[in-house]
């Protein structure tokens, strides 16, 4: 199975930013995380950053007939972005929406996803650990 791992805007910044959130960790762990999980997993994944939203519509589009499912932590656009949902949509790929902090219990603007509307299962909260779990999700369809 080949799986597109996108993290959105200042994820880049693990392990410097606001670490009593996010952890100190850093991405660079956080990626080498993912690779490794996933080849024990004999999974092929693709790791992909941006803090520009439209690269991340770009990105999903080319995962259409490239990969057979997105694992999506669209970071500060979970909130904003229709655009990141209408390309989710478009593709039409099993999708599961990923979130380091508990943004349940954060503040009133992080109630809404617009991408998980798009997204058939959402881990949140659970720290680097969701990756793993969403990518579990993903093999087992």
């Amino acid at each position: 199975m080949r799986i597109l791992v996108i993290n959105g805007p200042n994820i880049n910044m693990l392990g410097i930013r606001e670490p009593g959130i996010y952890g100190k960790n850093s991405y660079a762990e956080l990626c080498s995380l993912i690779s490794d999980y996933a080849a024990e997993k004999d999974a092929e994944v693709e790791l992909f950053q941006s803090n520009h939203e439209g690269d991340i519509v770009d990105k999903i589009q080319k995962a259409y007939d490239n990969f057979d499912g997105i694992v999506i932590n669209p970071a500060a656009y979970t909130h904003t972005s229709i655009a990141i949902l209408d390309a989710l949509k478009s593709v039409a790929l099993p999708a599961v929406e990923v979130h380091i902090s508990d943004v349940s219990s954060r503040e009133d603007f992080r109630q809404i996803s617009y991408a998980g509307m798009a997204c058939e299962k959402a881990f949140i909260g659970l720290g680097f650990d969701g990756y793993l779990r969403a990518i579990d999700h993903l093999l087992s369809k």
